[in-house]
């Protein structure tokens, strides 16, 4: 009995040694892990021109609810004017979409008499020569002139090539990102050795006096010019 007293603690100590050689020999690999990488987010940019533009706007006629047909015959006669507004600025009639007519009937805080309707139609185009969408508008004088009633929305700009030119951009990413480790290696009097892994960000297409980030990505459509912007994490070993 003496005997296995001595032996029982004696393999307890022996599985705690080697337990603890595990542990020891786990944690120098796993701080050899951490400590031979480096992450580092880099970015890149590029200037680019919109080339699509999208734009529309809205004719209207008022009428009490007997006379909507002459506020109807109204917005049609717009509708021709109209048309023929953007056409002769460029706009190819395959390039304008029309909306059917509705009418709405008008709110008023006085209920006493016949009911007021608004008779709206809407036009669209769409164009690959932006700057024509810009000048007509700012152009739409010409027909207010002419006794419309009419309601502009801001132009919508868009840049077709996105997904070719991000790829490029993430590339040039990944080479700002190895310049930014490379700068903190040397401080360390580390070098810096192969890409471990990257992961890209969102896209930023940014006006070109932006700084309005997001973490969902952002795209402005309020511009001709844009700013398209790219981010990667990337991780790099370190030797």
């Amino acid at each position: 009995m003496q005997k296995n007293t001595y032996i029982i603690p004696s393999i307890i100590i022996g599985v705690a040694m080697i337990l603890a050689v595990v542990v020891g020999a786990f944690t120098f690999i796993a701080s050899r892990s951490f400590d031979n990488t480096l992450s580092v987010t880099g970015s890149t940019s590029k200037k680019v021109v919109a080339d699509r533009a999208t734009w529309s706007m809205s004719l209207s006629r008022q009428a009490a609810e007997f006379d909507l047909s002459t506020a109807y015959a109204g917005v049609a006669r717009d509708l021709i004017t109209a048309k023929k507004f953007l056409i002769s600025n460029g706009i190819l009639e395959s390039a304008i979409t029309v909306t059917p007519a509705m009418a709405n009937q008008q709110y008023r805080s006085d209920q006493s008499g016949p009911r007021q309707f608004e008779v709206r139609q809407t036009i669209s185009v769409e164009s690959n020569d932006p700057s024509a969408i810009d000048r007509l508008s700012k152009a739409t004088d010409a027909l207010t002139s002419q006794g419309m009633i009419i309601s502009v929305d801001q132009p919508q700009y868009f840049y077709s090539k996105l997904s070719e030119l991000r790829v490029s951009l993430l590339g040039a990413a990944i080479t700002d990102a190895r310049d930014r480790a490379e700068q903190i290696a040397k401080s360390a009097k580390t070098s810096v050795g192969a890409l471990k892994a990257a992961s890209s960000g969102v896209v930023q297409v940014l006006s070109p006096t932006s700084i309005d980030v997001s973490d969902y990505g952002q795209y402005d459509t309020s511009s001709i010019d844009k700013n398209i912007m790219v981010t990667v994490r990337a991780t790099f070993f370190v030797k």
